[in-house]
């Protein structure tokens, strides 16, 4: 995935606002919408849609449930409110398929999208000075082996 984001034809700053886009987005509890919040995120602020797209990835079976523990416990510590649990990604995704949203809304729900703000913030800068940094430096070096390969420069190396 990597590669494929730093291949793309777009300068750096557009290539690193959509994976900044994409990574904002898949620090949140929306499940399902990762992809959708990120390329409108990445369309507003003319950034690569493929690139925020293919950055969403980075919530993934592995890492949702880190995800989730996160942004609920950023929400309660933000909050400032008692928790009288502590609840693992699991144990949220259970809870959402089982209770009503009027049940979930104050002990998890509110936490979780309040901590997902600084956590999206987090990641958005985070991702957006990496990917920058290394489509500049790809760019560079295919454009350094391009150089090397034109005519002109090959003819006058030999002189």
């Amino acid at each position: 995935m990597t590669l494929r984001v730093l291949r793309l034809s777009s300068t750096p700053h557009c290539i690193a606002v959509g994976v900044a886009a994409g990574a904002a987005s898949s620090a949140t509890p929306f499940l399902g919408l990762h992809i959708i919040l990120a390329v409108g995120v990445a369309y507003l602020l003319s950034g690569n849609l493929i690139a925020a797209a293919l950055a969403t990835a980075i919530a993934n079976p592995l890492t949702i449930p880190f995800i989730l523990t996160g942004t609920y416990e950023a929400g309660v510590a933000v909050l400032g409110v008692e928790s009288h649990q502590t609840l693992s990604g699991h144990e949220i995704i259970d809870m959402l398929g089982h209770l009503e949203f009027s049940h979930l809304w104050e002990p998890v729900l509110k936490p979780m999208l309040v901590g997902a703000i600084p956590l999206a913030l987090t990641s958005a800068i985070v991702f957006y000075t990496l990917a920058y940094v290394a489509a500049r430096m790809f760019q560079q070096r295919r454009q350094a082996r391009r150089l090397l390969r034109t005519p002109a420069f090959q003819s006058s190396d030999k002189s």
